[in-house]
């Protein structure tokens, strides 16, 4: 199986925001959270002192180009390429040929600059959050967080398995806040 690898997609100038929306969308109407894991427009606030006031504003490190973190394969590559906005990937040939993903420094590098780290998860969940499982075997059940473990990116679920409440260990990508 191949790894989850960053690639650069070139988008229309201005579209970044929209192509990021639809790409998120796409993942999870097409169920590959699988193959296609994160979509970053990169881009940094920058403080512009102006006749005086002091006013912030973000700015594109990029423009045209959003980074998505995947696992190319033939349908995710399809899925990526043909997402509106997308005129194609950075470091592709064109005629069919996969594109080269960025290498790990550079990637370090973007995401300095940008403020964030390379394994940086923004975790919105509480323990005693009620969520629904949206994968694995659990799917579709309802369950409370009893405990959560951000460094592993895991969190223990109490569910209603045949009227008894039994506690299960799913990934934090596994669930959403309900």
């Amino acid at each position: 199986m191949e790894e989850k690898q960053w690639y650069v997609v070139n988008t229309y100038s201005g579209h970044e925001a929209k192509v990021k929306e639809k790409l998120d969308m796409r993942i999870n109407s097409m169920d590959m959270q699988e193959n296609i894991f994160r979509v970053i427009v990169p881009e940094r606030k920058e403080v512009e002192i102006k006749d005086g006031k002091k006013k912030e504003k973000v700015k594109k490190l990029f423009p045209g180009y959003v980074l998505v973190e995947m696992i190319m394969s033939d349908e995710s590559w399809y899925i990526v390429r043909n997402t509106p906005g997308v005129t194609g990937f950075l470091g592709s040939s064109g005629k069919g040929a996969k594109p080269v993903p960025l290498y790990p420094d550079e990637v370090d590098r973007i995401f300095k600059e940008i403020g964030m780290d390379k394994d940086n998860v923004v975790v919105n969940y509480e323990v005693g959050d009620n969520v629904k499982i949206t994968d694995g075997p659990f799917k579709m059940l309802a369950g409370k967080i009893v405990e959560l473990d951000v460094e592993t990116g895991k969190a223990v679920v109490a569910i209603d398995l045949f009227g008894q409440e039994t506690n299960v260990e799913l990934e934090l990508t596994q669930f959403t806040k309900e």
